[in-house]
């Protein structure tokens, strides 16, 4: 079976949460990796064949400060063979020019390097102005509003689980 990783910053309280219900809807049939994102090395990314992001946005649309200091290192590998998903966190209301932007930061970067991307979801439900998270008419991945929709969070990791199940283990 594929060795399949999440990895997030076990210090970004909602993140952490979130990453947490990722694992706990897989069930305990299938073996997640939990990965502290702040520790995250070449060749500890480079040893999980699945991979799972958590890439919350801060500020207005940027990438987290531990994951914008481990871009350079992951631009220089090849993630040729990798199935990569991701899922951030973003605030339609008080961001709503650039909500969820960091997947779309992280998605092109993963992509440009050879990854297979999946788990994108529907835009369906939300009301922003504008992204880097969607391409099609789709997000690049999951994203959780836990300021505006929590209530709908549970929905929607219970369905890109599902997705990424079949990505990830058929």
């Amino acid at each position: 079976m594929n060795k399949t990783g999440i990895f997030y910053s076990f210090n970004s309280t909602k993140t952490a949460k979130a990453a947490e219900k990722i694992m706990s809807e897989f069930g305990s049939d299938f073996d997640i990796v939990p990965v502290n994102a702040e520790e995250l090395t070449e060749v500890l990314f480079l040893s999980f064949t699945n991979l799972i992001m958590g890439v919350p946005t801060w500020f207005d649309g940027e990438l987290p400060n531990y994951w914008d200091e481990f871009v350079p290192a992951l631009e220089d590998l090849d993630l040729t063979g990798k199935t990569i998903a991701i899922f951030g966190l973003g605030n339609q209301i008080e961001y709503p020019e650039n909500f969820g932007d960091a997947v779309g930061i992280m998605a092109e970067i993963v992509e440009k390097i050879g990854a297979k991307l999946v788990g994108q979801t529907s835009i369906d439900g939300y009301n922003f102005e504008s992204s880097k998270a969607v391409s099609e008419n789709k997000f690049l991945g999951l994203i959780l509003d836990q300021e505006t929709q929590a209530k709908l969070s549970k929905e929607r990791i219970a369905n890109w689980v599902d997705d990424l199940k079949a990505h990830f283990f058929m």
